[in-house]
């Protein structure tokens, strides 16, 4: 089921039935070791609380960091794994005034556990998400494309034309970027690893509106100066792997270009070449979406609005879910095996 809409949402709503279980850590480690299916329970609701359904919600590379101990997000143990995911709300405490039985909601913040049949969330970290949103676009929508939105958003000022370069380009992240930067007018640069299916990954890149597929190896050779005199060199980059493919892409920026590095996926370190320092005056800055959403908690409208313009995009088809393989949770282990698997560039949504 992909696309969910009004009367069928509300038929979701039906009492939960069976006790609440959920994938469960006591102790850090890799998930497949630690990782259990069990019962767990509910606190009360309270009069700022609200039962949740969860629906779906996807395995990101944060989440597993997250349960091996390496994420800047420390839980306490017995702690529920998953950050993002769409749920729908069953009952809602007697002071809740934003939410009722029956909406749709995603979590505003991280940490909280939604690999789970059920959960109870404070309010204020629940926002309320349009009935008409497909489904896998909801419980892919609070991580990778804001983190997209965000970061071609806050760093430098971009215009129709401009050129911007990433590496991790099939990641859900890199996905939501090409799609985001292309309803924009701006061109992207796509950096991607070798792998024996490129040209299928290539081709379906192009079909989300990417402009430019190369892979890390064709980065370094001289040729790749070619494809600047078809496009202006990229005035931002937008590094998620750090080690040598950062700084393949240093050497492309304009003078004064910005790279922000948000994930680490080599666990290499970020060499910059002092010319590029001195003479090109690059900038360098990171990026975190939890620490955003935390940084905004008491504005609560930056976030409501950055989601309804992503909604916006989705409704005009032109934000899409990253390629998805949908697993019952009860079958977690698969999905745990597929998403730290190379080159398995479907996201892994665990449904409930």
């Amino acid at each position: 089921m992909r696309f969910l809409v009004g009367a069928t949402w509300r038929a979701m709503s039906a009492a939960v039935q069976g006790r609440p279980r959920g994938l469960v850590y006591e102790k850090h480690g890799e998930p497949d070791r630690v990782l259990q299916l069990k019962d767990v329970s509910l606190p009360e609701l309270g009069a700022f609380g609200v039962h949740v359904r969860m629906l779906a919600a996807p395995i990101n590379p944060s989440d597993i960091n997250m349960i091996q101990g390496s994420y800047a997000v420390i839980p306490d143990f017995p702690a529920v794994g998953g950050n993002e995911g769409v749920g729908q709300v069953v009952q809602t405490g007697s002071h809740v005034n934003s939410l009722k039985p029956g909406d749709l909601v995603i979590l505003a913040d991280a940490g909280l556990g939604t690999w789970r049949t059920e959960a109870v969330f404070e309010e204020e970290k629940l926002l309320k998400m349009p009935p008409d949103i497909p489904l896998l676009s909801a419980a892919t929508l609070g991580v990778n494309p804001c983190t997209a939105f965000r970061m071609l958003s806050d760093f430098v000022t971009l215009t129709p034309g401009d050129s911007v370069i990433q590496n991790a380009a099939n990641s859900g992240a890199g996905q939501a970027f090409i799609q985001i930067a292309a309803a924009k007018g701006i061109k992207t640069i796509n950096v991607v690893r070798d792998r024996p299916n490129l040209q299928e990954l290539v081709d379906r890149l192009k079909s989300l509106g990417a402009d430019h597929v190369v892979t890390e190896e064709a980065l370094r050779k001289p040729e790749t100066k070619d494809l600047f005199q078809k496009i202006p060199k990229p005035l931002l980059a937008l590094d998620a792997v750090g080690g040598k493919s950062a700084t393949e892409m240093l050497r492309h920026l304009q003078h004064k270009g910005t790279m922000v590095t948000y994930g680490g996926m080599s666990k290499q370190p970020v060499t910059i070449p002092l010319s590029a320092l001195i003479f090109k005056d690059i900038r360098l800055r990171g990026f975190w979406m939890t620490q955003w959403k935390r940084d905004n908690a008491q504005h609560k409208e930056k976030l409501s609005g950055m989601i309804a313009e992503l909604c916006t995009l989705i409704r005009k088809g032109q934000l899409t879910a990253p390629a998805c393989q949908e697993v019952p949770l009860a079958d977690y282990q698969t999905a745990l095996k597929a998403s730290t698997t190379p080159y398995v560039t479907a996201k892994q949504i665990l449904r409930m």
